[in-house]
C-alpha cells in the first residue's frame, strides 16, 4: 500500500459531520483562547478578585448542570442536529456581555447566558461518538485536539498584540467581540450538519419544557443498561475535573502575584497601570504560545498511543502526571512554567482523548446522550464547588492550597482507574 493510500485508509473518518465539527471548533477555539489567555486578569481589572473568580466559575457552572439532563434526554429524543445548530448562535450573543462589561457583574451575566445555551452539549458530545467509527476514535479524538491546539495556538500571540497595542481592558473588549464574530461564523458552519439518530421524534416544546422529571428519572436509570466500569469511570473523571476547577483561572493570578514574573507589584496601582503587570502579561503570552506549540506536536503521537495501548493506560498516565506539574507550578519561577504548564496540558490531552475514547467504547449510541446528561449533571455541580472552594483557599487560606488539592484529588481518581474501570472485549459502535 503506498503513503498516499495508507493516509487516506488513516484518515477515511475526516468526513461528514466530523469535519462539519472539526472547522466549526477551529472557529471557536480559536476565539475561546484569544480572550481566555487574560481572562483572570480582565476580571480582575474589572473590580474582581480570586474569591470573584471562584463566584463566577461557580454560577457558570451550575447553571451548566442544571440543564444536562434535559440536553441529554433531548438530544435522544428529538435528535442532535437542532440543538446544536441552534444554540450556538446563543452562545455567540452571550458574549457582547463580555465585550461591553463595565463591571465584573455583567462577566457573571454573560456567564450564566452562555452555559444555558450549552444545553446542546450532551448532543455535542453524543454526536462526536456518533461520527467515528471503533477503530478510529483514539486518533479521531486525538486529531480533534491537534487542530484545536493549531488553531489556538496563535491566540495567546494575538491577544498579547492586542493587550501591547490598546491596552489590558479595551485590548479584551476587541478580544471578545472577536468571539462574537467568530462565534456567529461558527453557527452557520454548524447548520449543515446531519442528524445521527435513526428514529426521532418530532420537536414539541411543549414537551420539551415537561421533559425535565423524565429526563432525570431516564438518566438514573440508564445505568443499569450500560456497564460498571463506565460509572467508576464517570467517578474519576469527576474528581479529576472539580480538582482543576479549583485552579483553573488561578494560574494567571498566581503567576503574577505570587511567582510575581513580571516583578512585585505596587500597591495601590490600579491592574491596568502597574508596570511589573504589564511585563507579566508579556510573559505570560509566552508561556501560552510555548504550551499551545507543545500540544499541536504531542496530539497525534497521544492519539496513537491510545489506539495501541488501549485506553486505560494512557489514562492512568495522564493521572500520574499532574503531580509533577503541580509541584513545578507552585513551587517554580518563571522558568519553570515552560515545563510546568505543558506537562499539565499533555496531561489534560492524553486524559481527555482517552477518556472519549473509552465512553464511546462503553456507551452505545442510543443511551450517549442520557448518559452524557448524567455525568455532566453531576460532574458540572462538583466542577462548581471547586471553582468556589479554590477562589476561597487562594484568598483566604493559602495561594498554594488548592494546587495541592489537585495532587491529593489525583490519587483517588487513579485508584478507580486502576481497580474499577476495565476496557470492553467488544467496543460499542
Amino acid at each position: 500500500m503506498s503513503l498516499k493510500e495508507r493516509l487516506k485508509d488513516e484518515f477515511s473518518f475526516f468526513k461528514g459531520n466530523y469535519l462539519i465539527l472539526v472547522v466549526s471548533w477551529i472557529l471557536m477555539d480559536f476565539a475561546h483562547e484569544l480572550p481566555g489567555t487574560y481572562y483572570s486578569d480582565y476580571v480582575i481589572q474589572l473590580g474582581g478578585s480570586p474569591l470573584i473568580l471562584g463566584l463566577i466559575s461557580f454560577a457558570s457552572l451550575l447553571t451548566l448542570a442544571s440543564v444536562q439532563f434535559p440536553g441529554g434526554y433531548l438530544a435522544d429524543k428529538y435528535g442532535r442536529r437542532w440543538l446544536i445548530s441552534t444554540l450556538t448562535f446563543g452562545v455567540a450573543f452571550s458574549f457582547i456581555f463580555y465585550a461591553l462589561a463595565p463591571s465584573w457583574h455583567f462577566i457573571l451575566v454573560g456567564a450564566i447566558l452562555l452555559n444555558l445555551c450549552l444545553l446542546y452539549q450532551p448532543a455535542l458530545n453524543a454526536m462526536m461518538a456518533d461520527s467515528l467509527p471503533p477503530e478510529k476514535r483514539g486518533i479521531g479524538f486525538s486529531v480533534l485536539n491537534l487542530i484545536m491546539s493549531v488553531s489556538t495556538t496563535p491566540a495567546p500571540v494575538v491577544a498579547l498584540l492586542l493587550v501591547a497595542t490598546f491596552g489590558p481592558e479595551l485590548g479584551m473588549r476587541v478580544a471578545y467581540t472577536i468571539v462574537v464574530v467568530l462565534y456567529l461564523a461558527a453557527a452557520t458552519v454548524r447548520l449543515k450538519l446531519k442528524e445521527t439518530m435513526r428514529n426521532v421524534e418530532k420537536l414539541s416544546l411543549k414537551d420539551a419544557i415537561r421533559s425535565y422529571p423524565k429526563a432525570l428519572k431516564d438518566g438514573i436509570n440508564i445505568w443499569k443498561m450500560v456497564p460498571r466500569s463506565m460509572f467508576f469511570l464517570f467517578l474519576s473523571e469527576m474528581i479529576t475535573r472539580a480538582s482543576f476547577s479549583m485552579i483553573q483561572t488561578l494560574f494567571l493570578v498566581y503567576a503574577f502575584y505570587v511567582l510575581q514574573i513580571g516583578g512585585p507589584p505596587t500597591p495601590g496601582t490600579p491592574p491596568q497601570q502597574d508596570p511589573a503587570l504589564q511585563i507579566a502579561r508579556i510573559k505570560w503570552g509566552y508561556v501560552m504560545t510555548v504550551l499551545f506549540i507543545c500540544m499541536v506536536f504531542s496530539a497525534i503521537p497521544a492519539g496513537k498511543l491510545i489506539d495501541k495501548a488501549g485506553r486505560k493506560k494512557p489514562l492512568i498516565v495522564s493521572h500520574l502526571m499532574i503531580a509533577p506539574a503541580m509541584l513545578l507550578f507552585i513551587y517554580g519561577s518563571y522558568p519553570t512554567l515552560f515545563i510546568a504548564m505543558p506537562i499539565a496540558g499533555f496531561s489534560m490531552l492524553l486524559g481527555f482523548s482517552a477518556y472519549q475514547s473509552l465512553f464511546a467504547d462503553l456507551v452505545p449510541q442510543e443511551h450517549r446522550g442520557k448518559v452524557t446528561g448524567f455525568m455532566n449533571f453531576f460532574t458540572y455541580i462538583a466542577m462548581a464547588v471547586g471553582g468556589a472552594l479554590g477562589g476561597f483557599l487562594y484568598e483566604k487560606v493559602s495561594p498554594q492550597l488548592p494546587f495541592i488539592l489537585v495532587t491529593v484529588l489525583a490519587i483517588p481518581s487513579t485508584i478507580l482507574l486502576v481497580f474499577l474501570v476495565h476496557e470492553p472485549e467488544k467496543r460499542e459502535v
